[in-house]
């Protein structure tokens, strides 16, 4: 199973202005369509129920789970406690073969710590907030290595990196 990480972060390293931030606005359509695609060839996409609810529905054609502290479910996906490794086998045997994870802070670090993440897609947009929600909530100590970058003409700059285990 291919686990990858996908986020789109300001300059100075930020994926919202706080937890309050309901809208994707400040990414460029570039990533919106980056996303699109990576997202649509995993076919499932994991996240919390505040990065859910900045979509506000169901992504479309992927299986969306929810992680969901309250138990609160949503109409058009699966809500989830599992650890992320009991998610990704229960994932691998309904026959899956890749998965996004698409935040937030707490699931980006859940996953990583876990030690489950293969691929990390970092776009990186030329936005400062100065303040926010970093990529990830604590400390993690994780070497990756660059495999492709890429720059548009309005400065998004997308990053691949491979996570070494």
């Amino acid at each position: 199973m291919k686990v990858f990480l996908i986020a789109a972060i300001t300059a100075d390293g930020f994926i919202a202005k706080d937890k309050n931030q309901v809208s994707t606005a400040w990414n460029s359509a570039e990533d919106k369509k980056h996303f699109v695609e990576l997202t649509k060839r995993a076919g499932v996409v994991v996240m919390g129920s505040t990065t859910f609810e900045t979509f506000g529905r169901p992504l479309k054609d992927r299986l969306n789970i929810i992680y969901s502290k309250s138990g609160k479910t949503f109409e058009g996906t699966e809500t989830t406690d599992l650890s992320p490794k009991e998610l990704i086998a229960s994932l691998e045997e309904r026959g899956m073969s890749e998965v996004a994870i698409c935040g937030g802070s707490a699931i980006y670090t859940l996953f990583m710590e876990a030690g489950v993440v293969d691929t990390l897609y970092l776009t990186i947009e030329p936005v400062i907030f100065g303040n926010g929600i970093k990529l990830f909530n604590k400390p993690l100590d994780t070497k990756l290595e660059l495999v492709a970058e890429r720059k548009t003409d309005t400065g998004t700059i997308f990053l691949e990196y491979k996570v070494l285990k």
